[in-house]
């Protein structure tokens, strides 16, 4: 059993933020693989998903971003599940738009999100980076994180969400490398 967690902002006046590329994941996976809707649990929205024998929690903290680690320590403490069990879904500033890497372990990185999640589980956990690019400045990190995607990338985003959920059954079989790959590959056709 894994637990996947986006991370994001609950509410529609956030559902379009760079910030909540990890939230979309989830909805985008959810979609693809016509999951029923989610049930309010461990302070998030949970769904379950198959891949092969694989059971899947997939959660959208409901905490906000900087505590969303208390949701994901509620999910693992009920289902008894080590951080090595968790893959995390977020917005990455120093990687390209629309560029996807994977790592495990490691730390926050200024990210307020991956800081709660380090205070609540440990370090240890899986890492789906989801590149937004960098405004330049420090001084216009928060409006371009916390701001929308513009018209121009709406396209472009949902062919990454596209191509991660498609692909995702690779990180389920716990094959990063294909998985980055077949992204790579279905964002270059896009």
């Amino acid at each position: 059993m894994q637990i996947w967690a986006g991370l994001g902002n609950p509410g529609p006046r956030h559902a379009l933020n760079r910030h909540n590329i990890g939230f979309m994941v989830i909805d985008a996976i959810a979609e693809i693989e016509g999951l029923p809707a989610p049930a309010k649990k461990h302070k998030g929205w949970v769904q379950e998903w198959r891949v092969g024998s694989e059971k899947i929690i997939l959660l959208k903290p409901a905490t906000y971003m900087n505590e969303s680690g208390q949701s994901i320590r509620a999910a693992m403490d009920f289902y008894k599940l080590a951080p090595s069990d968790v893959t995390v879904f977020y917005d990455e500033l120093d990687l390209a738009p629309f560029k996807v890497r994977v790592k495990q372990g490691g730390g926050a990185a200024g990210h307020n999100g991956i800081r709660s999640t380090i205070k609540h589980i440990g370090e240890d956990f899986r890492r789906v980076r989801l590149g937004i690019g960098h405004p330049g400045s420090k001084a216009r990190v928060q409006r371009h994180v916390l701001g929308n995607y513009a018209k121009s990338e709406l396209d472009d985003v949902a062919g990454l969400l596209g191509a991660v959920a498609a692909e995702a059954h690779w990180l389920a079989e716990g094959d990063e490398a294909r998985f980055m790959n077949d992204v790579a590959l279905r964002m270059q056709e896009g």
